[in-house]
């Protein structure tokens, strides 16, 4: 099976960020021939203000159903028919009962809706130039665990925050994930720090596979104020290395999922097995 990934420099405007997938996705498939590609977190709208993420917020059509969606929703569904691959949909934003969610919508080469995930851990925090975000004030926190068979592979839905809550990640492999998505607008000055030593952190520990593809580059929040994000999108294996990577500015990237290599990790190495559950420790 082959992965790409897909990095973007998404800003407020839906349109533009649409082509720009479009472009992307297009090229990829011709040139690589993958059999998944992915795009980044909130690829569909990145930064402006409040009214322009719930203006760019799509009430997602049940799933099983015939019905259109929303822009992102249908350029989704309709990539996939088209060009014959599933797509992984990084995250586009939902409309919710009282918030946003923030989810990932997957679709088979049919376009028909494999899965779809709302982001579990909500990005509160300072960064350490300083900038705040308070993911909750817009959006409220998913709370089921998703998977998804494409082809013979399991798969696995995070998205970007969750990256540092390990339990996440465990009930997926436990769940049966062979390759966990990992969809990003991780922050330039967290991302320079901890992006890759947490997804090779975690690819380790799991013995899975992990395709992060990221937004990279400036956006504008609501006031104007510039906000950066990292990139550097890439595919680890379940060893720890980094087979494919995305480095600066808009593109995408490449690679092979072998099970070859996941179940000789796994063999040679057997922690899923070994591990003690917390229920079972003393404290």
């Amino acid at each position: 099976m082959r992965v790409s990934v897909m990095q973007m420099n998404p800003g407020a405007d839906k349109e533009q960020n649409i082509a720009q997938a479009r472009r992307l996705i297009e090229s990829a498939v011709e040139q690589d021939r993958p059999d998944i590609v992915s795009l980044p977190e909130v690829w569909d709208s990145l930064g402006g203000d409040r009214a322009t993420r719930a203006a760019n917020a799509e009430t997602l059509p049940p799933p099983g159903s015939n019905e259109p969606g929303g822009p992102a929703y249908a350029f989704l569904r309709e990539t996939a028919r088209a060009a014959r691959v599933h797509v992984h949909g990084g995250s586009i934003i939902e409309q919710g009962p009282e918030k946003l969610f923030n989810t990932t919508v997957v679709f088979n080469p049919d376009g028909t809706e494999l899965a779809r995930y709302r982001k579990m851990h909500l990005f509160d925090i300072v960064a350490p130039d300083g900038t705040g975000y308070r993911e909750s004030n817009s959006y409220d926190a998913g709370r089921e665990v998703v998977t998804y068979k494409a082809g013979d592979v399991t798969v696995g839905c995070a998205i970007c925050y969750d990256i540092r809550f390990p339990d996440l990640f465990w009930t997926l492999r436990e769940q049966g994930a062979d390759l966990i998505f990992l969809p990003s607008a991780f922050t330039a000055a967290t991302g320079k720090d901890h992006w890759e030593a947490l997804i090779r952190g975690r690819a380790i520990e799991t013995q899975c596979w992990f395709a992060a593809p990221a937004t990279w580059g400036k956006h504008l929040e609501g006031k104007g104020e510039p906000r950066f994000t990292y990139g550097h999108s890439m595919v680890v294996d379940p060893w720890g290395h980094v087979v494919a990577r995305v480095s600066d500015g808009v593109g995408w990237a490449t690679a092979r999922i072998d099970p070859a290599v996941t179940d000789q990790v796994r063999r040679n190495m057997p922690v899923l097995a070994h591990r003690v559950p917390a229920a079972r420790m003393r404290v």
